[in-house]
């Protein structure tokens, strides 16, 4: 069922993106913002509080929701469900629009266009950027966003949905990485500032959760890449800087494309970044996202025949 729902999700996903500022989204950033507001007392056991709450707390309703439906309707009723939920946590087409107008700016020719989009996106300032840079930012952004979006979804959908819980998985990665993006959010006059304690336990539950994910799209970006490269940079990268997952990501991505990416000083590939990479990397993504699917089908297969 995890394949059929994984691929059903994707297919719907594809053909009718969900929209930036849609309900369900909007509905999570309203939740965790109400926690955080009403939990946030500067306090370590509060600050986990408020994780565990903002977090766990609609993962396990998703599970509950999951379960229900299969005592009442049926296997296909939580199949549904899975979909639906999968269709709201996947975002490949939440970010890839960006990724091909900034292409398509820098294939043009047209660099201000290009930095104007990238600026647009990542909400910094681009304005001195070179050529080889704009590519290396859109090349790093995506890949962390692919990872963010699809892989480590599918990692956390298929490693819990196989334990039985559904789809609480997908619910928990996201719901936990947005938590990270609105602990560590600039303060702005307006807003109330978060404590320390909120910051520290939204980060350190989120390397913990997306520790194996990081390391699962790494060594799927070395299978379909030049793998012994990929390992290499990977390796190289961890010996540098322990325990940064999306940099084992990027590491992983630079090995296997042959591309310089990260600061100038961090291991990895020699070559610097051109807008030919741009179409490298996407079919980096697309060759993993197939390795998944083959993989959860081989697994599905499995369990019909045992």
């Amino acid at each position: 069922m995890s394949f059929l729902s994984l691929l059903f999700a994707l297919l719907l996903e594809q053909a009718r993106p969900l929209k930036q500022g849609n309900p369900i989204h909007l509905g999570v950033r309203i939740w965790v913002r109400w926690v955080v507001r009403n939990l946030d007392t500067s306090k370590y056991h509060h600050a986990w509080l408020a994780w565990s709450i903002a977090v766990v707390a609609p993962g396990v309703l998703v599970f509950g929701v999951h379960w229900l439906l299969v005592w009442l309707l049926g296997w296909i009723a939580a199949a549904a469900w899975s979909i639906a939920i999968l269709y709201a946590t996947l975002g490949f087409r939440q970010f890839s629009h960006h990724f091909t107008e900034i292409r398509d700016a820098l294939v043009a020719g047209d660099e201000d266009m290009a930095r104007l989009k990238l600026a647009q996106w990542m909400r910094i300032d681009v304005s001195v950027l070179r050529r080889s840079d704009i590519v290396r930012q859109v090349i790093e952004h995506s890949v962390l966003s692919a990872h963010h979006h699809v892989f480590g979804v599918f990692a956390w959908y298929s490693l819990l949905a196989a334990l039985g819980l559904g789809p609480a998985g997908a619910v928990l990665y996201r719901i936990g990485q947005y938590f990270l993006q609105y602990a560590n959010r600039p303060n702005r006059p307006s807003s109330t500032p978060l404590s320390p304690a909120l910051q520290a336990a939204a980060s350190g539950a989120w390397h913990a959760m997306d520790w194996v994910p990081a390391r699962i799209t790494a060594l799927g970006f070395a299978f379909v890449g030049s793998f012994e490269d990929a390992v290499d940079s990977w390796r190289r990268h961890e010996a540098q800087f322990p325990g940064d997952n999306d940099g084992v990501v990027l590491a992983a991505t630079a090995g296997a494309v042959n591309v310089k990416l990260g600061t100038p000083e961090s291991p990895g590939a020699a070559q610097m970044p051109q807008p030919i990479h741009l179409r490298v990397v996407v079919g980096l993504v697309w060759r993993t996202v197939v390795i998944w699917m083959v993989f959860l089908a081989l697994l599905s297969l499995a369990r019909l025949l045992g």
